[in-house]
């Protein structure tokens, strides 16, 4: 079976976004929280996301509360802040396989990807 996993880099400073909250939603009608949780200290979360049944088909978004993070990591930060809570939608069609949704992150810019 599949699973969905992630893990942020905050590239700014150049190592993992220990303590970053991730909120997980199925993009359903309504939208639902899947799954709350924060990165460790290696900037990944401590389980998979989704796994086995509970890994479907389907629209997906992550919310990636940088704001937060970088605020407690001592970057000054513009009020409103450039990035807050970043938004990654994404769909999931072989849930047989293993989607990596990782963040690289900076108080300006972000970037995604599909990693491995």
């Amino acid at each position: 079976m599949g699973r969905l996993t992630t893990h942020v880099l905050d590239t700014a400073s150049g190592r993992p976004a220990a303590g970053l909250k991730i909120e997980l939603r199925a993009l359903d009608s309504p939208p639902r929280l899947l799954k709350t949780v924060v990165t460790n200290a290696d900037g990944r979360v401590d389980s998979p996301l989704l796994a086995d049944a509970d890994f479907r088909s389907g629209q997906y978004e992550l919310l990636f509360f940088a704001g937060d993070y970088l605020r407690t990591s001592g970057f000054k930060l513009a009020e409103p802040a450039f990035l807050d809570v970043i938004p990654v939608r994404f769909g999931i069609a072989e849930p047989q396989s293993h989607y990596h949704v990782p963040l690289l992150l900076s108080p300006y810019g972000y970037s995604t990807y599909r990693g491995s």
